[in-house]
Formats: C-alpha cells, sequence, structure tokens
C-alpha cells in the first residue's frame, strides 16, 4: 500500500512524498529570508529602553542591549555612528535609539543596528549627570585639596572659548577695563559634535606649554561659555573635559553658562565663577585701585618715617638734657692729670741728683795707673789661653813630619779597626795638604802608592 501524505512513520533516509511540494531549504536560506523580511518589515525604528552591557570593540564599534520590564533586544553601533553621539553611553541611562533591525544570522538572533541614540528626555540626563558626577567625585576630581590658588596678577590669561561669540568680547572689554593683560585664545566649539574634544585639547595644550617658551605660558586658563539649556551645556559635562580641566598644572577658572547653570567642569576647576565677565573680573584687580592703594602705602610710610625721626629726634633732645657737661666730665681727670705731671717733675729731679751723685763716685775710682794695671792682666791671661790653644791643635806636630789620617767626612781616625772599616780614607799633611788613599788589606802597614801622588794604605 503506498504512502500518503499523513504517514509519519520515521525513514532512515529521506525521499520526496507524494502531494508534498515544500522544497527542502538550507539553513543559509532561511536565515537570509528572515533578514530580508525582518529588515522590510523593520527598515526604521525607534525604540525607548535602558542601556545595558556597553562596551566599545578595538575596531572602534559599540554593543550593547536595550531593555525594559519585560524584553532585551542586543544592538549596535557602528564606529562612525559612535564618534556622533552627543554624549558618552553608560549602563543604566534610558535612551532612545533610531535605527534599523536585522538579524544576525551567525547566531540565530536579531539585533537593532543603532544610528542615532538620545537621552530620553530631561530626567535622562540628570540621571547620567549624576551618575558620572559620582563616579569622577569617587576618583578625587573635586577634593578642594587639590585646588591650586589664583595668582593675584597674572602676567598672561588663556581663555579657551569660542572666538567669534560675546564671551570673548565680554571678557576682553572687562580685563581692558580693570587690568590690561595679556590675553591668549584658544578657539574652540563650545556645543555640538567634537567640542567636548576640542575643549579637552584646548585646557591641556595650554598646560602643556613650556616656561620661556616663543609663546609665553598662562598664568591663569579661563574656561568660558554663555548661558544655554543644559543640552548646550552639555559638552561641559564631558569626561574628557572635565578631567583636562582637573589635571591642568594651570589655575583654572570655569565660568560656563549663568549664574544659575552649574556644570561638572564648575566642580573640577579651581574656582567657579558665576559669569565669563565674573571671570575676567576675578581673575585681576583693578589696576586704579592698586594705584590709589600704593599711594595710600607710600603716604603712610612717608608719615610713619617722619613720625619716627621725629620722635626719635625728641628722645635724643630729651637725652642730651640729663647728659653732664664736658667740664663736669673731664674736671677731676685734668686735675689727675696736673697732680701726675707735678710727681713727674719732682721724680725726674731726684733721679738726676742720684745718677749724678753715682757718677761721681764712679769717677773718682776710673785712674789710669788701676786700669792699666787691669789691661796688663787682661793681656796675660790671653797669651796663657793662646799657648794652651796652641799646644793641644792637632795639626801642630803635622810640622815635625807627622800625618794625621782622616775619614771621607772629615772625622780624624784614630783606631786600625776604624781605618780597616773604611772604604776610603784621607792624610792630612802639613800645610792641610791631603792625599786620598784605600786600604788593601790588613796586617803589616806599608805604603804603596796606588797612583801617581795619590798613597794607598796597606
Amino acid at each position: 500500500m503506498p504512502d500518503t501524505p499523513n504517514d509519519i512513520t520515521a525513514r532512515l533516509v529521506a525521499e520526496p512524498v507524494p502531494g508534498d511540494n515544500a522544497l527542502a531549504m538550507s539553513v543559509g536560506e532561511l536565515s537570509a529570508q528572515l533578514k530580508r523580511m525582518v529588515e522590510g518589515e523593520f527598515g526604521h525604528v525607534r525604540l525607548r529602553g535602558e542601556i545595558s552591557g556597553w562596551k566599545r570593540a578595538v575596531s572602534g564599534h559599540a554593543y550593547l542591549a536595550l531593555k525594559d520590564d519585560s524584553a532585551v533586544i542586543d544592538g549596535v553601533i557602528w564606529k562612525g555612528s559612535v564618534s556622533a553621539l552627543a554624549f558618552q553611553p553608560q549602563d543604566g541611562v534610558e535612551v532612545i535609539a533610531t535605527g534599523r533591525l536585522t538579524t544576525y544570522p551567525g547566531r540565530s538572533k536579531y539585533q537593532i543596528v543603532i544610528e542615532r541614540m538620545e537621552l530620553a528626555g530631561a530626567g535622562a540626563l540628570m540621571a547620567l549627570l549624576e551618575k558620572l558626577k559620582a563616579k569622577l567625585a569617587a576618583e578625587g576630581l573635586f577634593d578642594a585639596s587639590t585646588r591650586k590658588p589664583l595668582p593675584f596678577l597674572p602676567r598672561v590669561i588663556g581663555v579657551v572659548t569660542s572666538p567669534t561669540g560675546a564671551v570673548i568680547r565680554d571678557i576682553l572689554h572687562r580685563l581692558e577695563d580693570r587690568c590690561p593683560t595679556h590675553v591668549l585664545v584658544w578657539p574652540v566649539k563650545v556645543q555640538g559634535e567634537g567640542a567636548a574634544a576640542e575643549v579637552a585639547a584646548a585646557v591641556r595644550g595650554f598646560s602643556a606649554m613650556p616656561q620661556g617658551g616663543a609663546v609665553p605660558r598662562p598664568d591663569l586658563v579661563i574656561v568660558a561659555r554663555g548661558g544655554g539649556s543644559i543640552e548646550d551645556l552639555w559638552t561641559f559635562n564631558e569626561e574628557i573635559v572635565v578631567r583636562a580641566v582637573a589635571e591642568c598644572t594651570i589655575p583654572i577658572i570655569s565660568a560656563v553658562g549663568h549664574e544659575t547653570d552649574t556644570t561638572l567642569c564648575d566642580h573640577a576647576a579651581d574656582l567657579r565663577a558665576p559669569t565669563p565677565t565674573a571671570a575676567a573680573e576675578i581673575a585681576v584687580p583693578v589696576l586704579a585701585e592698586l594705584r590709589l592703594g600704593l599711594d595710600a602705602h607710600a603716604n603712610r610710610i612717608e608719615r610713619c618715617a617722619r613720625r619716627y625721626v621725629e620722635r626719635g629726634r625728641e628722645r635724643l633732645t630729651a637725652t642730651a638734657r640729663l647728659l653732664p657737661t664736658r667740664d663736669r666730665l673731664l674736671g677731676p681727670q685734668r686735675q689727675q692729670v696736673d697732680d701726675a705731671a707735678m710727681r713727674l717733675d719732682r721724680g725726674l729731679e731726684r733721679r738726676v741728683t742720684l745718677a749724678r751723685g753715682r757718677l761721681d763716685r764712679s769717677a773718682g775710682a776710673l785712674r789710669p795707673a788701676m786700669l792699666q794695671r787691669q789691661i796688663d792682666a787682661a793681656r796675660a791671661r790671653l797669651a796663657d789661653i793662646g799657648r794652651l790653644l796652641e799646644s793641644v791643635n792637632p795639626d801642630t806636630i803635622l810640622e815635625r813630619g807627622y800625618a794625621r789620617v782622616t775619614a771621607r767626612d772629615g772625622a780624624t781616625v784614630t783606631t786600625a779597626s776604624a781605618a780597616r772599616s773604611a772604604a776610603a780614607l784621607t792624610l792630612v799633611f802639613q800645610g792641610k795638604q791631603s792625599v786620598d788613599v784605600k786600604v788593601e788589606r790588613s796586617g803589616t802597614r806599608a805604603y804603596s802608592p796606588v797612583k801617581p801622588e795619590q798613597p794607598t794604605l796597606l
């Protein structure tokens, strides 16, 4: 009996079934058909959901999931669309994503290719702002202890703002009115795509400028923008801008928006100004007031110096009245000098009298006969000493044919052992004539000349 279409008997090998015109499809064919159906039906969709699992691949593409209370859908944002986003996506932020639905056959799943993504209202924007604020605060970027003091009178001020807006004109006019200062403007976009990167690059550029370079390094930086909505000011809430401001090595003033506007840049700066004009007022003092203050201090110094001199003169006059006169001071000393002079005269007279008496007594004792006897006695003693010296002179016996043996250093050799140990000897004859000799051998003494006129002691 032939098989019918209702037969569900399992077969080992698939065979055509009579009456069944459904051909077997490949998985790829089914996936391609599903892809065409999904993209054709959902070529443009807008989804509202909360970001989950946000991550950025090395290629620059971003992957995430959008979820609500009942469902989850995967999403992808290609690299070009990621760079065009007006904010930095984070998990937990509610957004509205615009794109197209497609399938990913490799995983049998459908996903949304996001072309544009915006925050889902002011509430979501504020939630993102508070989340980023808490994150940066936890890292210490808003600590008051890290804030740098502003210079009292900066020579160069760097301004990061739009070069065409009213903000830069207000700052320049206010600085000119208060205290003319050299200003360097780093032009940037203050809102829109790429504005955050330009502002951050400008702040880092000022911070990296070297001292003493061709362009003077600012002593103070002002980041400024006019007022606007929270969306308009969002550039100054971007993490890249906040980090650049917090890491700036130059004191920095944040002047973004009006007095009621607050951005994360204000928290990271060393000082927040309510308006750009107020930032210029804070940056420099009033030159006229400085001059008045200097004049006032100069007058005070002059008055103080004059008062000091006058009081010193008064004290000197009062002290001079208490000092004794010269006669009162020197009177006793003058009298003592006079007394000493009179005693000196009397003492000199007495000394002269005593000396004259001693001279007279000595003169009587100096008679010629006595002096002659003394001279004769001295001559006799001198002759005795001369004869004694002549008798002990070692060179006297040299006149009788003797010779004196000396070492080379002039010392007299008196023993044979000393002669044998000497390397060389000298014989001294009458008239202090000498001959150098050397010792040949010990034993019987015999004289044998070694060289003409140089005898050798044997």
